[in-house]
C-alpha cells in the first residue's frame, strides 16, 4: 500500500479521479516501484513539491471547457521500493484522462515553474 494520501493527491481535481489513480498505481509491485523510483525526479524536484496542470477542450461543439489538476507527494520515510514519484501520479492521471476524452496535462512544479512531464 502506498503511504500518499487521497487528500494530498486529490488536492483539486476530484474524488472519482483520485480513486482511479490510486486504484491504477497500488497493483505495481515493490520490485517494479523500485524501478521507477529509480527514474525519478526527486532530483529536480524537493519533497512536498505542488504540481498543478490544465488540459482544455471542446465540449459539444465549440463550448470550452478546463479541467485543472494539482497534486503534491511527500514519501516520508519510506523505503525506495515503495516510494510513489510525481512523474507516476502524473502518467496516472494522464492515463485515466485519456479515458474521459481529455488530452494530457503538462504539469508544473512550483513555486519556481518548471515542468514535470
Amino acid at each position: 500500500m502506498s503511504s500518499i494520501s487521497r487528500r494530498s493527491l486529490i488536492g483539486y481535481s476530484g474524488t472519482a479521479a483520485a480513486g482511479a489513480v490510486i486504484a491504477g498505481t497500488a497493483s505495481a509491485s515493490p520490485a517494479q516501484a523500485a524501478e521507477t523510483a529509480s527514474a525519478s525526479t526527486a532530483a529536480d524536484f524537493p519533497e512536498g513539491t505542488l504540481f498543478g496542470g490544465r488540459s482544455q477542450r471542446n465540449i459539444s461543439g465549440d463550448v470550452p471547457s478546463e479541467l485543472e489538476i494539482k497534486f503534491s507527494i511527500a514519501n516520508a520515510e519510506t523505503p525506495a521500493a515503495y516510494s510513489v514519484t510525481p512523474q507516476e501520479i502524473a502518467d496516472a492521471i494522464n492515463k485515466f484522462l485519456a479515458t474521459r476524452g481529455w488530452p494530457a496535462v503538462t504539469f508544473y512544479g512550483t513555486p519556481a515553474p518548471a515542468p514535470l512531464n
